[in-house]
């Protein structure tokens, strides 16, 4: 019975993660892209704000993400371990998707403000363009952004 509360402990600690990858590495710069830019025909001006619109998310992104990471490590440790009690253990996941829906809700404002820059038809080229690498990328197949920690690097299971 311990042993499939760890297993649904690390099942609720890592079912996010895919959604976290994207927003831990952060976003990909589309307005720099070439093709984004002619595409989308981006103005220099948009491109500028653009820009200045991620440069004021990121270092709060960047806390963010250093917070979340540090929890997670600190939870997959203590369950690794094993000794702490259940509840506390559960306090900490609370704490670890908390900390997850922040950066999530962090990263959505930005992309909110994102696309603001763009006047309605560059928004509609943007979702196809943003569809089709969507799709790419699901072509190629999952990418593990965090590596696996060994059971002697204090890793879980």
């Amino acid at each position: 019975m311990q042993k499939l509360r760890v297993i649904f402990a690390l099942f609720v600690l890592f079912a996010g993660l895919p959604s976290v990858a994207a927003a831990q590495g952060f976003p990909f710069k589309w307005w720099q892209d070439d093709k984004f830019k002619t595409q989308l025909v981006l103005t220099a001006d948009q491109c500028a704000r653009l820009e200045k619109t991620y440069q004021e998310f990121r270092p709060k992104m960047a806390d963010q993400l250093a917070r979340l990471e540090g929890m997670q490590n600190r939870l997959s440790d203590v369950i690794g371990v094993g000794v702490m009690p259940e509840a506390e253990v559960i306090r900490m996941i609370d704490q670890v998707e908390t900390a997850r829906a922040e950066l999530g809700k962090t990263r959505t404002l930005m992309t909110y403000r994102l696309r603001q820059a763009l006047t309605p038809d560059q928004r509609t080229k943007m979702k196809a363009l943003h569809d089709e690498w969507e799709k790419q990328r699901r072509q190629q197949g999952p990418v593990r952004k965090r590596p696996e920690r060994s059971m002697r690097e204090g890793g879980t299971l």
